[in-house]
């Protein structure tokens, strides 16, 4: 058994037993079906028929053990930080140079958001890439979602997801390295940079969650942007925030506010699961997607990993921005940052791309683009 404390790293395979798959498809083929009126396809949320072709796929076509396999082909550890498990990918490159690089995931995605960039990561050489780019990939699963499993009290926002990250990277010695996240990864990665500011070299990420005062899950900072002098990029992307909260973000307000009243639903319902982790993962297919929502599943993490947007509330605001090299790729299909409240937030931004495609899972949708905007920050 595992101890509750210490600094042991133990090796660890993904191994679902048959019968938790068994009972995932005895509970999809059982499943009570909400009502869904004529018209209500539209406007109303998930559309019933979107969540029924999934669901008949997880059932009878999706097949985990796939994936189950894609992910051990890499090696994987668990340790114990701050008192709870940490499960994370290990990937040492082939050169002997390599950077190392800490990749923070976010909800409802999970480790298997960074599957498709592994490769090109950490053997550039065997992708037709420089060799003189590449990186040690460390992938954990955030605690409280996935094998790092339900965290065992409260607390845990960004800033002591950070703290945890930089225990780990030093429990793996490394003293010098960077961070790149997405989602609730691209809040955490400027946070390592500001608790270990010696050791990371800078932070890789795919969104900047910088709001106006009251917009949104968002502190009133010390100094506010004027709204009425903002570029025409930057009103642009707030009025793209403002129609995500009106039409699309009601699963954060739940999960900041009331999270555990929605989690015995989505514990005891695959489908309810199903619906609720898909309204935000547009644009994947259907496997893919259907991948993150078992491990979720089977890992029993709904609970725990909805209560970080309540965890990111509770935390005390940050005692002014980070100072961290900052790099923002920034994709089409996704919410796009407003750059007079980043550059309030943080002050070392040094890197601002956008690209013409990809989305919110641009690992997934957009690999080769975000390969390369990770390689030419860090190469600087």
């Amino acid at each position: 058994m595992e101890p509750r404390t210490g600094q042991e790293l133990f090796p660890f395979t993904i191994r679902v037993p048959d019968s938790e798959l068994a009972d995932l498809r005895e509970r999809l083929a059982k499943a009570r079906w909400a009502p869904e009126p004529a018209g209500a396809a539209d406007g109303y949320g998930v559309p019933r028929a979107r969540i029924q072709q999934l669901a008949e796929h997880w059932r009878d076509a999706y097949d985990w053990r796939v994936w189950e396999d894609r992910l051990n082909r890499y090696p994987q550890f668990t340790t114990t930080i701050d008192g709870t498990r940490v499960h994370f990918l290990h990937v040492r490159s082939p050169e002997p140079h390599a950077l190392p690089l800490i990749c923070s995931h976010g909800w409802p995605g999970s480790v298997a958001e960074f599957l498709d960039v592994i490769g090109p990561l950490t053997d550039p050489r065997a992708h037709g890439l420089s060799p003189e780019v590449a990186f040690d990939l460390v992938i954990p699963s955030l605690p409280g979602f996935a094998w790092s499993g339900p965290t065992p009290d409260t607390g845990w926002g960004p800033r002591r997801i950070a703290r945890a990250w930089a225990t780990l990277m030093d429990r793996l010695g490394y003293r010098r390295y960077g961070a790149a996240g997405n989602d609730w990864g691209s809040h955490v990665s400027p946070e390592l940079g500001r608790i270990a500011p010696e050791a990371v070299v800078g932070a890789h990420v795919t969104q900047l969650f910088s709001f106006p005062e009251g917009e949104w899950l968002s502190y009133p900072p010390s100094v506010e942007p004027d709204l009425g002098e903002l570029t025409p990029d930057d009103r642009a992307a707030l009025d793209g925030l403002r129609h995500l909260q009106r039409h699309a973000g009601s699963y954060a307000h739940v999960h900041g506010r009331q999270p555990h009243t929605l989690a015995f639903a989505l514990t005891d319902s695959p489908v309810g699961l199903l619906a609720w982790n898909s309204q935000a993962m547009g644009g994947l297919d259907a496997d893919t997607l259907l991948t993150h929502v078992t491990i979720y599943w089977l890992t029993g993490t709904a609970t725990s990993a909805m209560r970080l947007y309540a965890e990111y509330e509770r935390q005390p605001p940050a005692d002014g921005p980070t100072t961290t090299p900052l790099a923002l790729a920034q994709f089409p299909h996704d919410m796009q940052a407003i750059r007079a409240c980043a550059e309030r937030d943080h002050a070392g931004i040094v890197s601002w791309r956008t690209y013409d495609r990809g989305g919110h899972y641009a690992a997934h949708q957009a690999p080769d683009l975000l390969v390369h905007d990770i390689r030419t920050f860090f190469a600087a």
